[in-house]
Order: structure tokens, then sequence, then C-alpha cells
């Protein structure tokens, strides 16, 4: 398969080709844009060829408080003791004295900071009341793996897992193993799905509608009968990320919670995609009136850097043994630095109060794409800071053409001379995740918006041009 190449950018094709012969094309997921960003600052990229991009993504729900916040920069800087004037060798001739970047298997005292600072950003949000201890990982899908581990030791009797089909919590290991469905080739035999509504939040339209939970109940009745005492966990996500964007009803998630304590099963919660303002609320927990027995964190944790960790009860962390939950990278000194500086930012300003306004006004716009006769549902939390467009069949093409075609027409935006919007590739193939950073303003909302409100009416008008490779 050959590069991407887009008209009008030769230094960002060049970079394309090179990148063909150095690096598999496993190592992504397809998107139609394959943008070349070559410095990013607030909520924007600027690509290899000088245009300016309006970043609809966060890098996959990372940059929260978005690229390189300066403030933020010069507070990791200061936790992991880099000298405010620049390096200089003040400690020979090569080495500047600071914070270790690894410190595998000692102790540093900004890891310990860090692990405190955050179970009490946890302890303070209603449902936070089991946040005892911090499991540090590298990934969330190395989060979830620990979080799965230490509920597994817990009680070696009980090794069953439950799961919500079509779920995303990585792609390794246990990760793996929890994610998708039973129809998926590689599974796992300790684990069994059940379902998570669809129907019901298919669109923002239904938000506050009816929810009927007894089907849900009786599938969940159905598993207890058929294995009794043998299932020991259950895992979900606050909102159906990687399947979709499907944002529940309080009430289902409130239902596997309470059927984890009649039956003493462990309540995991993985926020990954959700914490830090996503869902409305700092944590989804809160979002959703969810006490959870361990709550896994991610991705905007450390805005950028990459950290996770699965955070809960220290009883159940407490059934692993020395080595159990280790590797290399967990804990080290500059993940821990990030998540102090992440929190600074939350905790010395609500963000996510600011940010509810302009949720509205991007919900608002995204509302108004479904008078395009190729859009079909827009999903989202309300206050929320990610929706799902979801496409649908029309003038002979597929919901997936018309998903990627959308995503390209927003990166083309305004041409050459002019701003686009930053799309990655769609979810399910035909469902475009819109999750800019919490911090966009009103009037930079209000202009992105309008690109990709423009980009959707220049598809309707010419469908016989979509073409996508």
């Amino acid at each position: 398969m050959p590069p991407l190449h887009h008209a009008g950018e030769p230094a960002a094709n060049t970079t394309r080709d090179r990148l063909a012969l150095v690096e598999p094309r496993s190592l992504r997921t397809f998107t139609p844009t394959q943008a070349v960003i070559s410095r990013s600052a607030g909520v924007f990229h600027w690509t290899a060829d000088g245009r300016r991009l309006y970043d609809f993504t966060s890098g996959v729900l990372v940059s929260n408080l978005g690229h390189n916040p300066t403030r933020w920069m010069e507070r990791f800087s200061q936790y992991m003791g880099w000298p405010a004037g620049g390096f200089v060798a003040r400690g020979g001739p090569e080495y500047t004295p600071a914070v270790a970047m690894t410190a595998y298997n000692a102790v540093t005292p900004v890891e310990v900071e860090a692990s405190g600072r955050l179970l009490a950003s946890l302890r303070r949000c209603p449902g936070g009341g089991r946040m005892e201890q911090v499991m540090w990982a590298a990934s969330g899908s190395e989060a979830i793996q620990k979080a799965l581990w230490a509920t597994a030791a817990r009680d070696r009797t009980r090794p069953m897992i439950l799961a919500t089909r079509f779920g995303f919590h990585g792609k390794k290991g246990l990760a793996n193993a929890v994610t998708g469905s039973e129809t998926d080739s590689e599974r796992d035999p300790r684990v069994r799905f059940v379902s998570f509504p669809m129907a019901e939040c298919r669109d923002v339209a239904l938000r506050g509608g009816p929810f009927d939970p007894a089907p849900y109940q009786k599938e969940l009745d159905a598993l207890l009968h058929q294995f009794g005492r043998k299932i020991g966990t259950l895992v979900t996500e606050p909102y159906l990320g990687g399947g979709g964007s499907y944002h529940p009803p309080k009430a289902y998630l409130q239902l596997l919670q309470r059927f984890c304590r009649d039956n003493d099963i462990l309540f995991i919660l993985d926020e990954v995609q959700a914490n830090y303002g996503r869902t409305s609320a700092l944590y989804a927990f809160e979002a959703y009136g969810l006490e959870p027995d361990l709550v896994v964190l991610g991705k905007g944790l450390g805005n950028g850097v990459p950290v996770a960790a699965a955070v809960g009860r220290a009883d159940v962390f407490g059934a692993l043994d020395y080595g159990e939950g280790s590797d290399t990278w967990s804990a080290n000194p500059l993940c821990c630095a990030a998540v102090l500086a992440t929190l600074d930012e939350f905790e010395g300003r609500d963000v996510v109060a600011a940010m509810k306004p302009v949720s509205a006004l991007i919900e608002a716009g995204l509302v108004d794409l479904k008078e395009f006769p190729f859009v079909a549902h827009v999903r989202g939390e309300q206050g929320g800071m990610v929706w799902g467009v979801e496409m649908k069949d029309h003038a002979g093409k597929t919901a997936a053409e018309w998903a990627n075609a959308f995503v390209l027409a927003c990166y083309a935006g305004e041409g050459a001379a002019g701003d686009g919007v930053h799309l990655l590739g769609p979810l399910s193939k035909k469902v475009v995740r819109v999750s800019p950073p919490l911090v966009i303003t009103q009037a930079e909302a209000a202009a992105a918006v309008s690109i990709m409100k423009q980009a959707a009416a220049r598809l309707a008008t010419a469908p016989h041009a979509i073409a996508v490779g």
C-alpha cells in the first residue's frame, strides 16, 4: 500500500514516504489524513507545511489541558528538579543533578507525593471512598492488567471475569481478553460478556428517556446462576469509547455496581478514556454516581507523558506479593512529575466548570450536522467533552466512506492558506470522535465547528467525488 499523500503538502508527503520505509503500518490505526505535525500549542497543531489545525482529538483524549501549557511545563520541570535557566554543567562536565528519570525498585519523594496527591484528589470526589492505594503503570492496558491480577488474587477460587460487550480496555494480555465480544478470535475462558446499552443512548436526543433495567438484570442473574461464586470481578467503562461513544443511562452502571455489591464481586471502572473532565466531572465515577472498588486512570492523567494507574482498595492490592505488579517503567519519576503538574492545574482552577459552556456550544454545532443526509446520530455526555458523530449510508456510499470523507474534508478545512480541523479515523468504522482539549475557548470552538459544518456542506453537494483509499 503506497503512503498517503495530500496535494499541496510537499514537506508532509516527504515525511510520510520516509515513515513508510522505517515503520510498519500496523504501528498505527488507519486514518485518512495521517497528519504530519511539526509543533503544537494549546488547541492547535501546525503541519509540516505550516498550516494550522484545530486539534479535535487531544491526542486520543490525552492533552486535556492543551498542548504544551506553559504553567504545566514549568511545574513539571520544577518537580523534576530541572534548572530554570536551562541545563548547565554543574555536576561535572556532562551531567546535571536532578531527579532521576528512572528509579526502578527504589523510591523517590516525587513518587510518594504523586501517590498521595492522586489519592487525595480521588477521595475528595463523591464516590472516591474506596481509593486507598495506587498501583502505577505505563499504559492504560497495563493498568487494567494489574487491576485484574489484583482482583483475581483476592480469591483464587473465583477466576471468572464479567466485562461489558464491545468495550475497549487494551490490546495486551487480560486487557485484551476483556475487550470486544464473544465473536473475537482469541477469547479467554475466564471471561464472559454482558450487554451494554446502545439503543437507549444512540443519540443525545434520547438523554433522560426511559430505561428498562430488566433485560440487563436478567442477563446478570443468568450468569450468576451458571457460574455462582466463580465470578470474582466485573469490569466496565463509564461510556463505550472505542465501541462508538455510547454514553449509558446512569441507572445501568449503578445496576452493575449493585449486582457486584450483592454478590461480593469486585467492581472495576475503566476511566482511561474518561478521567479528568471528559464526562462532565473530574472523574467519571462522580458523574455516574458510582463508588467502584478499583478505578483505572490513564491518558489525560499525564497530559502527554505516558502514565496510568489502577487505584482502589488496599486489601485487594494487598493480595499481590512482591514483584507481582512490578515492571521497569511504573512509578518512574518522570511520569509522577507529570501527574503532579496535571493535578496542580485541576486543583488550582476549575477547569471542568469553565469547560461546560463551551461543551454546550460544541454539542449544538454537532447536532446541527444531523441536517446533512449522511449524519445519523450524535452521542455524548451532557456537559462533557467527548462525542461520537455516527454516519449512515447515503447516495450509494457506505457510512464508513462518509465518515472517512468527513475526516478528510475537515482536515482540508479552509484550504491551503486556511485552518483545518484534526480528527482521527472513525470508531467502529463509521463514528467520528470529537474530543478537543478541555481548555478550548468559546471563540476557538465556534471557529472549529464552523469549519466542520462547511466541510459537511461541501460533501453533501458532491457525494460522487468521495473516494477514500
